[in-house]
């Protein structure tokens, strides 16, 4: 079992770029999310489903918008999806592209599993929300869907379409959108989301396939999900952390539950890497804390907020545990710096 979904920060850049575009203060709803903006701005930083989810919710509500993710999906770029988005525009066919996708998404997002079946002559992708798992945003669904579409466009030709759009998301009141972007066949509220493309167009050769290109960019890929994979047990703890703690600051006994161990295991696990839980839960509130505080935007009762604290007392106590300095002393230093 595993600790909660998690997402490269550079595909939230995405939506940040969209709201930007719309004049809204992306930075400001982030934090609302819970989202260090500074922490997005490292590409490969990884944000908790929840939180992400919960700034996808902030956004449509800010933009009034429920066709944002669709057109969040133009803001994405090969550099979005890191080697995997060069693998795929080196990949020598649609139906290669693909099988790198389903083969390497984790490195993008574990929030799905995916699948490319063939059946006569059609393909289907299909993507689903693990059992046990929370399910992301409808928008970020659609976004997703409409990323991949738009890529086969780009590899084929623009007026390339799928044959059929399944989407588990509720039917919108204006599908207008949706079938602009798609311009195929939709069905909301399905039974799971899928994608269905004409074998032939998906076997076709692309001229400006590079197998040497995709191949060197697998490598990275594989490295990248031995990592992932290899995630200790205070990295996990670490993330669960960051995602809980603005609704406070959460017992051991719920970290261990989120993770899907007992108390016990966790804190043999902890032991093992020479650490416990009340260590990583300061470690992370000070590394959090240092970097919210670099942000001016962000307020000090904000960041005690954010950290999971009672009051800005309780968080100003342990900030000048951390650092020596109480909060406005450190940030006069920031400012003066």
């Amino acid at each position: 079992m595993t600790a909660e979904p998690t997402t490269l920060a550079s595909w939230t850049r995405a939506l940040r770029k969209q709201l930007d575009a719309l004049g809204l203060d992306s930075a400001a709803l982030c934090r609302e999310a819970g989202l260090d903006p500074a922490v997005l701005d490292d590409p490969n930083a990884r944000c908790p489903l929840s939180l992400t989810t919960r700034l996808w919710q902030l956004a449509v509500a800010a933009s009034g918008d429920p066709a944002l993710g669709l057109k969040t999906s133009q803001f994405v770029s090969p550099t979005t999806f890191h080697a995997l988005g060069y693998a795929l525009i080196a990949s020598s066919s649609l139906r290669e592209m693909f099988e790198r996708i389903v083969r390497y998404h984790r490195v993008v997002s574990d929030a799905l599993q995916l699948e490319l079946r063939q059946l006569d002559d059609v393909y289907e992708f299909r993507f689903r929300v693990p059992p046990g798992s929370p399910a992301p945003a409808p928008e970020a669904l659609d976004a997703f869907a409409a990323i991949y579409v738009r890529s086969c466009r780009n590899r084929l030709n623009r007026e390339f379409s799928p044959l059929l759009v399944q989407l588990q998301r509720p039917q919108p009141t204006d599908p207008a959108p949706w079938q602009a972007v798609f311009r195929a066949p939709l069905q909301f509220d399905a039974e799971e989301s899928l994608l269905r493309f004409p074998r032939a167009a998906f076997e076709q050769r692309l001229d400006d396939g590079n197998p040497e290109l995709a191949e060197h960019n697998e490598t990275v890929l594989r490295r990248n999900l031995e990592q992932l994979q290899a995630a200790s047990c205070s990295e996990r703890v670490r993330t669960c952390l960051e995602a809980q703690l603005p609704d406070g600051e959460p017992s051991a006994e719920r970290i261990a539950q989120t993770l899907h161990l007992s108390l016990r295991s966790l804190q043999r696990h902890l032991a093992e890497e020479g650490t416990s839980y009340e260590a990583l839960l300061g470690e992370t509130r000070h590394a959090l804390a240092l970097r919210h505080m670099r942000d001016p935007r962000c307020s000090i009762s904000e960041i005690a907020y954010l950290l999971g604290f009672s009051d800005s007392s309780s968080f100003g106590r342990a900030f000048k545990r951390w650092t020596g300095q109480t909060p406005s002393q450190y940030r006069d230093g920031c400012n003066n710096a």
